[in-house]
C-alpha cells in the first residue's frame, strides 16, 4: 500500500496544481491522500478516517455519498445525463426552478443555471449591466463592492472581490469597481458614483474569506433602502451562506430583505456536482432580451436531478434548524474553550454552521499550527489569514461529533 500511495503523491507533486495553495511548500509535504468519505466523515487510502469540518469547502451540507442523493444520480444516470439547454427544455431543469423559487414567493421568480459561484456572480453582474442597457441607463457600469469581500476567481468576480491577494494582477482588468469598507462608506461616496453605480453586491451576514467576520446587526436592511432610493441593484452572494448554513435556508431570510438578484453555488449541488444559479426578480431578469448569457453545463438533467434532491433532503432533513441548533452547540463549545485559554484565542465568531475562531498571532500556536494539530487528531479544518481557523461541517453533524471536534480543539489549543 505504500508503494502506491507515493506513487499518487509522486503524481500529484508531478502533474497538480492545487487551489489557494504555495505549490513549492506542498510538493515539500507528504499529503494525506483520500479515497472516499461516509457522512461526516472523510477517509484516506491507508484507512484512516478524518472528521470533516470542512464539509467540502461548505458544499457538502448533507454528508458524504448521501445514499438519497446517490441513488438519485444513479437512477437519472441510466436515462440522460447531459443535454442542450439551448434551444431545448428538459423535465429536471423545469423541477429543480420551480423548487428554487418556491423559497422566494413573489420576490426572486427567476432562474438562470450555471456551474459553480464564481460564473454564478458574474452572470450577476453581466444580466444588472445588461438591464441597463436595455433600459437607457448606458452609463450605469459601477459595481460598488466590499473591502475583503470574495466572490470568485474568475476575472470579472475576481476583480470585484476586495482580497488584495486575489486582485493583484487582475483588479484593474475587470468591471469597473468602487470598493468601500462600511455603510458610512457608502454614504460619503461621490454624488458622480452613486449617478454611475448600477449594482452593489455584498455577501449577506459574513465575510468567509475575510475570516469569518459578520456585518453589523441592520447593515443589510439599510443597503437595501439605501439602493432601493437611488435605483440601484442589490446582489446577495449567497454562494456560501444559501441552503441552510446559517440556521435559514438562506442568510438574506435572517433580516426580512429581498434582493433585486441573488447568486448562489457550493452547497446547490449537494456536494457532489457542480450547480449554481442565479435568481432574480421578474423586472430585473424578465426583461433581459436573450443572447447574451451562456451555459454549458447549466441546467443538464443529472445536475438538475442533484439541484433537486439536495433541496428534498435539506427541506425533509430540516438541517437548516439543525444548523441551528448544532451551531449553537459549537460556538458555545468554542467560547468555552477561550475562556479557558484566553491567552490563545482571541475571538470566536459565526452563525449557524459557519464559525470560527481566531488565534493571537504567536508563532508558537497560530491558526496554521492549529489546522496541523487538528489533522493529526483526526479532523480535517483550514485556517485563513493566518491566524484563524474555519468549522464548518456538514449540517447533518451529530452532536457526539460537535463534541468530538470541540475536544480536537481544546487539546490542540491546550498543547
Amino acid at each position: 500500500m505504500k508503494d502506491r500511495v507515493n506513487k499518487w503523491i509522486l503524481a500529484d507533486h508531478a502533474h497538480c496544481w492545487h487551489p489557494f495553495t504555495d505549490q513549492e511548500s506542498w510538493e515539500s509535504n507528504f499529503p494525506v491522500v483520500i479515497c472516499r468519505g461516509k457522512g461526516s466523515w472523510l477517509f484516506d487510502v491507508e484507512g484512516k478516517r478524518y472528521l470533516d469540518a470542512n464539509s467540502s469547502i461548505w458544499t457538502n451540507i448533507h454528508g458524504h455519498s448521501h445514499p438519497v442523493i446517490v441513488e438519485a444520480i444513479q437512477d437519472q444516470a441510466t436515462k440522460l445525463c447531459h443535454s442542450s439547454y439551448l434551444g431545448l427544455a428538459n423535465d429536471k431543469a423545469s423541477e429543480l426552478a420551480e423548487k428554487l423559487c418556491s423559497f422566494f414567493p413573489d420576490s426572486l421568480e427567476r432562474c438562470f443555471f450555471s456551474d459553480d459561484g464564481s460564473t454564478a456572480l458574474e452572470v450577476a453582474f453581466k444580466m444588472s449591466l445588461q438591464w441597463r442597457q436595455q433600459n437607457g441607463q448606458k452609463e450605469r457600469t459601477g459595481i460598488i463592492a466590499f473591502e475583503n469581500a470574495y466572490h470568485g476567481d474568475t476575472l470579472g468576480a475576481s476583480s470585484v472581490g476586495g482580497v488584495s491577494r486575489f486582485i493583484k494582477g487582475y483588479g484593474e482588468t475587470g468591471l469597473n469597481v468602487y470598493r468601500i469598507g462600511s455603510l458610512e462608506d457608502l454614504q460619503k461616496l461621490p454624488e458622480v458614483v452613486v449617478e454611475t453605480a448600477s449594482a452593489l453586491v455584498i455577501e449577506p451576514l459574513i465575510q468567509g474569506v475575510n475570516q469569518m467576520r459578520l456585518w453589523p446587526k441592520g447593515m443589510l436592511a439599510d443597503l437595501r433602502a439605501w439602493t432601493t432610493q437611488y435605483g440601484i441593484h442589490l446582489i446577495l452572494d449567497e454562494v456560501m451562506t444559501g441552503f441552510g448554513r446559517t440556521g435559514r435556508n438562506f442568510a438574506h431570510q435572517l433580516f426580512g430583505v429581498v434582493p433585486d438578484i441573488m447568486g448562489c453555488g457550493k452547497a446547490a449541488g449537494g456536494g457532489i456536482l457542480p450547480v449554481s444559479f442565479v435568481a432574480g426578480r421578474d423586472d430585473v431578469l424578465g426583461l433581459l432580451k436573450p443572447g447574451s448569457e451562456g451555459s454549458t453545463f447549466g441546467g443538464y438533467p443529472l445536475a438538475s436531478v442533484v439541484g433537486t434532491y439536495a433541496i428534498k433532503v435539506m427541506v425533509d432533513a430540516k438541517l437548516a434548524d439543525k444548523a441551528e441548533v448544532r451551531g449553537a452547540q459549537l460556538m458555545n463549545n468554542l467560547r468555552d474553550i477561550q475562556s479557558h485559554y484566553p491567552d490563545k484565542i482571541k475571538e470566536v465568531r459565526g452563525k449557524g454552521l459557519l464559525t470560527a475562531f481566531e488565534m493571537f498571532d504567536e508563532k508558537s500556536l497560530d491558526g496554521h499550527k492549529v489546522s496541523v494539530g487538528l489533522m493529526d487528531r483526526g479532523v480535517y479544518a483550514k485556517e485563513t489569514h493566518r491566524t484563524t481557523v474555519r468549522l464548518a461541517p456538514a449540517l447533518t453533524i451529530e452532536s457526539e461529533q460537535i463534541e468530538l471536534l470541540s475536544n480536537a480543539v481544546k487539546d490542540v489549543v491546550a498543547s
